[in-house]
């Protein structure tokens, strides 16, 4: 089992930052691969970006040069930091954990989810 609880979401001009976390207990945080998505209302959940165990990295295009995704294997935390913000970037983040070290761009490939934080990006 793993619990993933997210925080550092909110209400951010365009053109800003905001740096998510992403707290993971209940399995060994190094041996997996964590995954960054996001939903907005009426889309399906789209891939942000992945880091693996070793803390390899890749991005959705959308994302690139923009975002930067890294791990704290100490403090067992995923952090999603989102420097130029858009308003089309508006949406509820959500971390998931890749169990199987799949590292996967697809939500069905992750197998324990947080509970999301909504990032609102203004212009």
């Amino acid at each position: 089992q793993v619990q993933l609880v997210e925080s550092g979401g909110g209400l951010v001009q365009a053109g800003g930052s905001l740096r998510l976390s992403c707290k993971a207990s209940g399995r060994t945080f190094s041996s997996y691969a964590m995954g960054w998505f996001r939903q907005a209302p009426g889309k399906e959940r789209e891939f942000v970006a992945l880091i693996s165990w070793k803390s390899d990295t890749y991005y959705a295009d959308s994302v690139k040069g923009r975002f930067t995704v890294s791990r704290d294997n100490v403090e067992n935390t995923v952090y999603l930091q989102m420097n130029n913000l858009r308003p089309e970037d508006t949406a509820v983040y959500y971390c998931g954990a890749d169990v199987t070290n799949v590292f996967g761009t697809r939500a069905d490939q992750y197998e324990y989810w947080g509970q999301g934080t909504q990032v609102t990006v203004f212009s």
